[in-house]
């Protein structure tokens, strides 16, 4: 089985359609230091969601880190893509896990759910993802995930855990310093002055405990 790093920041793309502004946004995420890319567009119609994806993969290939696409499992098989996360609403995660082989990536949302977590890792999943802790600029979801699920994870779960939902550098600080592996950010890096900026700060959460 192939083995990724699945430690530090994990950008998840906003639903923009100016592919240009997306590719380059993104690649000053991956310059600062971002160690995994979800492509995630909810309302992007097929075309340009194959447009996207696989520029995306381009730049990931690039900077040698993983590509993940978010539910469209097609679209993942067809470029050869990284991985897929799946949401707790979508296709099983034994049913993806089935579909792409032993070798991807294949990411669960388990919100607030240490159930869910452990089923994920039972049907196969690579890791598992909780939130929304905070509320988000991006997303739509019920905020009530306790930060102390983070703790029973890690000493429960042996997956990499990812916490995502209204991300910032300081409120992630804490989830990071309980044990969370990843954090998943959209707007914080997407939508900043500087997003490559933004990244070196997160990516710093996981090197120096103190920040």
């Amino acid at each position: 089985m192939k083995k990724f790093n699945l430690k530090g920041l994990y950008i998840v793309t906003p639903d923009w359609d100016d592919t240009a502004k997306l590719v380059a946004v993104s690649e000053q995420a991956l310059k600062g230091g971002a160690a995994l890319l979800q492509y995630r567009h909810k309302t992007a119609d097929a075309a340009l969601r194959l447009q996207q994806a696989t520029l995306l993969l381009a730049l990931c290939r690039q900077y040698e880190r993983p590509f993940i696409i978010n539910d469209h499992v097609d679209l993942c098989l067809a470029l050869d893509a990284d991985g897929i996360h799946v949401g707790g609403t979508d296709a099983s995660v034994a049913e993806i896990r089935a579909r792409v082989g032993p070798n991807k990536i294949v990411g669960a949302s388990c919100y607030g759910s240490m159930e869910m977590a452990h089923d994920a890792v039972l049907l196969g999943a690579s890791y598992v993802a909780f939130g929304g802790f905070y509320p988000s600029k991006v997303k739509k979801y019920e905020v009530s995930t306790q930060a102390s699920i983070v703790t029973n994870a890690k000493a429960a779960i042996a997956l990499p855990n990812v916490v995502i939902g209204g991300m910032t550098v300081q409120n992630a600080a804490p989830l990071v310093a309980a044990g969370a592996d990843m954090v998943a950010a959209i707007s914080s890096v997407y939508l900043g002055t500087d997003p490559s900026a933004a990244a070196r700060e997160f990516v710093a959460l996981f090197s120096d405990p103190d920040f």
